[in-house]
Order: C-alpha cells, then structure tokens, then sequence
C-alpha cells in the first residue's frame, strides 16, 4: 500500500507570495514537499510499473486523504484497517533534506485543562470571586516539569486564555498542552500524572477538568520494516547512492502511525523526496535530483516484494 496526502496547512491567498518556481536544484511552492511531492511519486510509480507491464503484485492499493494536518480523523481507521492486509506499507511524507527512510515516528496527543471560577465586580468585590485566571496559573505551574526527554516524551503548554473584562474576576480559564511519545505506555503514565497533579488545586471552591487525546500513536522500529530498509539501501548502491535509515523518532507523527497499529508487514515513511521547509510561508521546497532515485527505489521496492526478492 502506498499513502500520501492531499491537504496543506496554507490559507486561500497564500499562493502569491509563495508561487511555484524552481531555482537551481530546488523546486518551491505552497505544500510542494508536504505532501504535494508524495502524490505525484505514487502516480508516476504505478505508471512506470504500467509502462514496465509489471503484475506480478496480487493488489497494489493506493491511499491518498484530506485531513492528514488534523491528525487524520475521517481516515485513521481506514488507514488501520487496510494497512493490516498488507505485505508492506510505504508512506510517502517528505524524507527530510538528508532523504532519510524513517522506521519510528513520535506519537501526539494533546491536553486540554479548563477551570470554572466564578466571576464578580474585580474593583468592589473581588473576594466574592474565585479567580479561574489564578488557578490556572497555579495548574500551569505544577504541570510544566512532566517531560522525559531521555525517554522521548514531551508535554509543553502552548495556548492559554481567560478573562472577558479588565474589571471582571475571571469566571472561566482554559490551556492546552502538545505531547508527545515514543510509546503508548508513555501516554497513558503522562495522563495519570496529569490527572494527580490537578487535584492540588489553589483555590479550592475552583473546578478545574482534563481531557487527554492520543491524536496520533507512534510508531515503533520493526524486524520486517528493518528488513525493507536494508533492501532500499542495496537498491541505492547500485545507483552509486547511500540510503539513511533513521530508527530513532523526532517530533512529528504521521499517518504511517496508524497504519503500524496493526501492520504484520513492514512500515515505512519518508519514501517521499528530500525536502525541506514543511508549513513554513516562504521556504518550501523538494530537491529535483532526488526524484529519479526515489521513483525507481519506489517501483524496485514493489517490484522485489512482488516477485519473491525480498521476503
């Protein structure tokens, strides 16, 4: 199975101060490496296996979705469901600008804190208040030490608002956190210590209420993937090229993280081209030298898988 995705995180209008150029070995424009370049790599496989008049697979599937930057919830379970029927699942994202093939990526969830105060005159009667502003504070405070970064996970607190009125104690307060894993297991210790640290509360005529979401799990280095990987770096010396294959995950989560969850078969991302500048308003871009490459490890790969070459 091969998987990309459709959607962008740019606004309607965004084009034209990002329109599309190629400036030396560099090919720029809105979503072009994330994951513009991961589509086309997929068509032009199939048809070069079509031109090749390859059938020699029993079924190659061909997934592309639309609500990948929000974490994909129309197709998470789709994704899991026919990932888990296949021999091998390649992941088209972008493979970084040293074109590495990725095994393991960060799983992401989110933490949202609200607290119920309640609201009074903050100059006349501020005492008849309980301020939701001030505990939140307090809770902000005790829970921003719960990373392990030795271990991969991380929690930071990035959007925080309270309050309607200067001169009206706040009845109402609310934050979210960005988390991230390396394991499941680790999600699930950092909700319990969230939920134990919040009943220490400030003020204790206070309200204050979590809700914890794994939006994507991680995914974990497997025997079969490792096997695949090795394969690709042969297929790239026989190009004369090096392949890296990072086992170890960075921050970001993909949809190749739904598709381990119940993958017999190896897992791959990064099997799109090398790039660099995802999400960001001016700078980016696919490196077009590496498209021939990944283009013929991509159909070499579905090629020895289908006949036998690799097991």
């Amino acid at each position: 199975m091969l998987i990309a995705h459709m959607d962008t995180v740019y606004l309607k209008g965004m084009l034209k101060d990002q329109p599309f150029r190629i400036d030396g070995d560099k090919a720029y424009g809105l979503g072009i490496a994330d994951d513009k370049q991961g589509i086309a790599i997929i068509i032009h496989a199939v048809a070069m296996l079509q031109k090749l008049n390859f059938r020699e697979y029993g079924e190659l599937s061909v997934l592309i979705n639309g609500d990948e930057e929000i974490s994909s919830p129309g197709w998470r379970s789709t994704i899991t469901r026919l990932a888990a029927e296949q021999d091998a699942v390649f992941s088209f994202e972008g493979g970084g600008t040293d074109g590495a093939l990725r095994l393991a990526t960060s799983g992401i969830g989110s933490a949202y804190l609200t607290v119920q105060g309640k609201a009074s005159h903050a100059g006349a009667r501020p005492e008849d208040g309980v301020n939701a502003l001030y505990e939140l504070s307090h809770q902000l405070l005790q829970l921003k030490d719960l990373s392990k970064r030795e271990q991969g996970l991380k929690l930071n607190w990035t959007v925080a608002k309270a309050g309607t009125n200067r001169n009206v104690i706040p009845a109402e307060a609310a934050a979210q956190a960005d988390a991230r894993a390396l394991k499941v297991a680790d999600f699930d210790g950092l909700e319990k210590a969230l939920r134990d640290k919040i009943k220490t509360k400030l003020l204790p005529d206070s309200k204050v209420e979590l809700k914890f979401e794994v939006r994507r799990p991680p995914l974990e280095a497997t025997d079969a993937s490792r096997r695949v990987t090795d394969h690709g770096k042969t297929i790239y010396r026989e190009l004369g090229m090096s392949l890296n294959v990072a086992e170890k995950a960075t921050g970001g989560g993909t949809d190749a993280a739904f598709a381990g969850l119940k993958a017999k078969g190896a897992v791959v991302e990064g099997m799109g081209l090398s790039s660099y500048g995802a999400h960001s308003n001016d700078a980016e871009y696919v490196k077009v030298d590496t498209i021939v490459p990944r283009l013929y490890l991509t159909t070499r790969m579905i090629m020895d898988l289908s006949s036998g070459k690799l097991k």
